[in-house]
């Protein structure tokens, strides 16, 4: 099984916050109602960033401050259901969260690196890290289930592992000196290893680009160890970031599915 952890994630600078606040819409300096409640509200930091940004774009911290706004929404929860519901994806990309995902194929990451807009990825390189015979593939669900598919998927997998140090006797790579050319060696073995092969990445998101791939990966048509990770990755954003997923619910059959999809 994958195993999914959130190592990072935005984080408001909560002096800076307010000082700006004073600045933008209250410059007499005077705590208004609207900065009380966002400095003592039980809101995550992302919820609180997406809302002041916004905020800023319509002038909305109070009413009276854009002459066309005579009443606001005075409430995150509110104000975060409307961007939702409004599709202003953008101030959700001010949101981030970066992800630690170990036990997954080369099959996961190739899919995973699609996603481009709003990402980043770090990922073990194997031209720098030498397989061993020691080297674990996953078994599909399908596969596994089926003995006879199964003996034939491990057979493959032997032979992997045996010629993966066989190649490494025949050029004597456990004995060279020179790193150059082990990297060279390195990235020509690699050439035979299975793409079911575990491996680990880590990825950040913004939050605008997570809803997304939630959506997508979290589909009954999403190869199953997508659907395996971003079932982990779903329930994380919603206890990280409750209001910005707070519109995602968990279905019968156990994905995740989103009520505003054109965020």
């Amino acid at each position: 099984m994958a195993s999914v952890y959130l190592i990072a994630s935005t984080k408001i600078n909560d002096s800076q916050l307010l000082d700006w606040l004073m600045e933008c819409h209250n410059p007499n300096g005077e705590a208004d109602p609207y900065i009380k409640y966002l400095m003592h509200a039980d809101l995550s930091h992302g919820d609180v960033l997406a809302e002041v940004a916004g905020r800023r774009c319509y002038r909305s911290f109070a009413a009276g401050l854009n002459p066309n706004v005579k009443k606001i929404r005075s409430d995150a929860p509110a104000y975060i259901e409307n961007i939702l519901k409004s599709g202003h994806g953008s101030v959700l990309e001010h949101v981030s969260g970066t992800f630690a995902v170990e036990k997954v194929t080369r099959v996961f990451t190739h899919e995973l690196v699609r996603h481009r807009a709003g990402t980043a990825f770090s990922q073990e390189s194997l031209r720098y890290v030498r397989l061993s015979e020691d080297l674990e593939v996953r078994i599909p669900d399908v596969i596994a289930d089926d003995e006879r598919a199964k003996s034939l998927f491990l057979a493959v997998e032997e032979s992997a592992k045996r010629h993966q140090k066989m190649l490494a006797e025949l050029f004597s790579i456990e004995e060279m000196k020179d790193f150059n050319q082990k990297k060279i060696l390195t990235s020509a073995f690699r050439r035979i290893a299975p793409i079911g092969l575990i491996t680990g990445i880590i990825f950040t998101a913004n939050v605008r680009a997570l809803r997304w791939m939630l959506e997508q990966r979290s589909s009954p048509h999403a190869e199953e160890e997508m659907q395996e990770v971003f079932f982990d990755v779903g329930c994380i954003c919603k206890r990280e970031w409750p209001l910005l997923f707070g519109d995602f619910r968990l279905e019968d059959d156990l994905f995740w599915r989103p009520g505003h999809p054109k965020v």
